[in-house]
């Protein structure tokens, strides 16, 4: 047998209910990403995976170097089977209540009314996007109302494309849209802009509709028009809506972790390395910033995993320095 074959036994017969060196809350790309650096640099890695990613509706993740228009799905799969294949596991649950310190570790229990126990956290369960109340609009998501030019801009090109503005970046987004299309509408949908910003969108050609918008249409399941509360139909292919996000803490909250309000909605706090406010507990991924796109979020996963084990390393060497000059029996 093996090395591989061996950590894939070790990894099938570890039971729920047992400590780990690391547990990642997370099976996105930043939480996989970071559990295949931490198994193969020998730690105890598990992954709790609530199993609803977030490109779930995307038929393709893009813009990523080697695979292109990869299903996510699939690029998942493939994550977990890498990183399993080192000795990680994989446990398709939620947290339910998380408590502990960094001094005596970290106590999970999940929705399946397991107990993981573990010596650091890394949080990588990134974010829920809070669409708003547009009748018909979350059956689309991902498909053909869509939130990212860098994501979806190349599918939509040259196509009739409406924004419907979220928040005070929105028209700035719409002028980001129009670079793949200059049949552009935006859609304040009753929020004010500054008149410098909208004299940017006619300046370009870009249909400014005052009306809010109250449902989108669909014909043969494709968008097919934006309905204006006063039953005003404009006509559509697309739907740029960037959605506010919040961060996914779900049975966190006895961590008492920081966040913060920025113009993307909330995201968790955490310094360039990883730390969060909380000693032992690091955060990756969209959960830090939710403009990370695939690519980013796994490299910033990998990132703060070297960095965990690096402390740790630091600090077991730390501890070996400190009994050598410990008197005998102290």
């Amino acid at each position: 047998m093996d090395i591989t074959e061996r950590q894939e036994d070790n990894a099938m017969q570890s039971t729920p209910d047992q400590g780990y060196d690391i547990a990642i809350i997370g099976g996105g790309s930043a939480g996989l990403s970071a559990a295949l650096i931490l198994a193969r640099a020998r730690r105890s890695v598990v992954v709790i995976d609530g199993g609803a990613p977030r490109n779930a509706p995307a038929a393709a993740a893009h813009g990523l170097l080697g695979q292109e228009g990869v299903n996510p799905l699939e690029l998942l799969q493939r994550g977990r089977e890498e990183s399993t294949s080192y000795g990680a596991r994989i446990l398709q649950s939620a947290v339910a209540r998380a408590s502990g310190a960094a001094e005596d570790g970290f106590v999970l229990e999940l929705d399946d009314d397991s107990t993981i126990l573990a010596s650091q956290l890394l949080i990588a369960t990134g974010v829920r996007d809070e669409l708003p109340s547009v009748s018909g609009l979350a059956e689309r998501w991902g498909r053909d109302v869509v939130h990212c030019p860098y994501c979806h801009g190349w599918e939509i090109r040259d196509q009739r494309i409406g924004l419907l503005a979220t928040g005070p970046m929105s028209a700035m987004q719409a002028l980001l849209f129009h670079q793949w299309s200059e049949n552009m509408t935006f859609f304040p949908n009753g929020l004010e802009f500054p008149a410098d910003q909208l004299e940017k969108l006619r300046a370009l050609g870009i249909a400014i509709v005052p009306e809010e918008v109250g449902a989108v249409d669909v014909i043969d399941d494709q968008l097919a028009a934006a309905v204006m509360g006063d039953g005003k139909r404009i006509e559509l292919d697309a739907l740029a809506v960037p959605a506010l996000t919040r961060a996914r803490l779900v049975g966190l909250e006895g961590l008492g972790l920081d966040v913060e309000e920025n113009a993307a909605g909330v995201a968790l706090v955490a310094d360039p390395a990883g730390h969060t406010s909380v000693p032992g507990v690091w955060a990756a991924g969209n959960v830090v910033n939710a403009g990370m796109q695939v690519s980013e979020s796994a490299a910033n996963g990998a990132r703060v995993a070297m960095t965990i084990n690096t402390e740790l390393v630091f600090a077991r060497a730390d501890r070996a320095t400190a009994d050598i000059g410990r008197p005998v029996g102290a």
